[in-house]
């Protein structure tokens, strides 16, 4: 009896049950529909800032589902500056974030491109720029050598791992691989590219092909997929983001999967109502664009400083805590006097509102209802 899905005879021809996902796909391909089509009614402006909210929150959490945790001015700077996007002053970006950045841009921006070897070595290189993860040392742009034993998933503490997945022995990578991008470029053969995107996820993740950052390039080739199946390189709707949010479930479906046998229905179940999920929660991203749009229509006269408008579209874009006079005096590098007076003028003007009182005072933004 096989352990792992990957050692039965007949791996990689994984199957499902059609009849089973055909209502979770329908419900997927008219989400994925109506989203585009509200989102082709907006100008341009309020697209191209719906896109780049969605694409900063995708890079931030697929780095989360890992447990890294990316600075979100310096991702959304990143974005914007490859995009050609004019948000004001850029944050400076460090080398590790302009990497998860590039790939993530490259998946969609480019998703028409074949994907090959050689392009995923250039993914790994960009996600580790100092051929480290943490202080291990790893071997970037290359398949993993297992020189340090078989590649395992595992949790628990020293003494009592428990191990949740073995992945295939190094010497069987290259034709994994091999079969893997000549499915995934079989453009000929029928079946629906979500479905596809849900079993080229599997399918990568499971392989495990490099020392680390599986989870992330799985995720890539997905999104990948999920952009070549709607025909367009904009994303409005982030996965990653979702699967953040089921992080748990998302790890228990692997392994139960990983741990069965070649019939995946009730994997790609859950990766479309997953994505289904994520799809319904782009309409948080479209309401905060929109309301966005409102406040500064509002005050598109007022005579506001920069100081001002530079928080005030931090606290737009993903303001982390309480907005304090502290907080607003070291963003801007102003003093507590100068901030009191900033604060202060836009609570008179009606863009913000004081919370709490004493020590415990903080500001908020007030609503533009449209």
């Amino acid at each position: 009896m096989t352990k792992y899905i990957w050692e039965g005879a007949r791996w990689p021809e994984m199957t499902f049950d059609a009849a089973k996902l055909s209502v979770p796909l329908a419900a997927v391909r008219h989400a994925q529909g109506r989203l585009l089509g509200r989102m082709e009614s907006l100008g341009f402006k309020l697209r191209d800032e719906a896109w780049l909210q969605t694409l900063t929150q995708d890079v931030i959490k697929t780095s989360e589902i890992e447990g890294e945790r990316l600075d979100t001015h310096q991702v959304r700077s990143s974005i914007a500056r490859r995009l050609g996007m004019d948000i004001g002053a850029l944050a400076p970006v460090d080398r590790h974030v302009e990497g998860i950045v590039e790939v993530m841009l490259d998946a969609t921006q480019n998703c028409a491109k074949p994907l090959t070897v050689k392009r995923l070595y250039a993914w790994h290189g960009a996600l580790f720029p100092t051929g480290r993860s943490g202080m291990a040392k790893i071997r970037v742009a290359k398949w993993r050598d297992d020189a340090q034993g078989p590649m395992q998933v595992i949790s628990g503490p020293v003494g009592k791992e428990k191990v949740h997945f073995r992945a295939p022995p190094v010497d069987r990578l290259s034709d994994e691989i091999r079969r893997f991008l000549m499915w995934f470029e079989n453009f000929e053969y029928d079946l629906d590219g979500v479905i596809k995107a849900g079993l080229a996820h599997l399918w990568l993740v499971t392989i495990h092909p490099f020392d680390d950052g599986n989870g992330r390039i799985a995720r890539a080739v997905g999104d990948m997929a999920l952009a070549r199946s709607e025909q367009t390189h904009q994303r409005f709707y982030s996965l990653s983001s979702q699967i953040q949010l089921e992080r748990s479930d998302y790890y228990d479906i692997l392994e139960k999967t990983q741990k069965g046998d070649l019939d995946v229905t009730e994997w790609l179940l859950w990766f479309l109502v997953c994505l289904d999920r994520s799809i319904q929660r782009a309409d948080e991203t479209l309401s905060a664009v929109m309301e966005k749009a409102r406040f500064w229509d509002h005050f598109n006269e007022a005579q506001l400083n920069d100081r001002q408008i530079k928080v005030l579209n931090r606290m737009f874009d993903g303001f982390e805590g309480n907005l304090t006079t502290t907080k607003w005096a070291k963003l801007t590098k102003c003093s507590q006097d100068t901030a009191y007076r900033d604060i202060l003028a836009l609570v008179q003007l009606g863009a913000l509102r004081a919370d709490g009182a004493g020590r415990n005072t903080h500001y908020v933004l007030v609503s533009k209802d449209a």
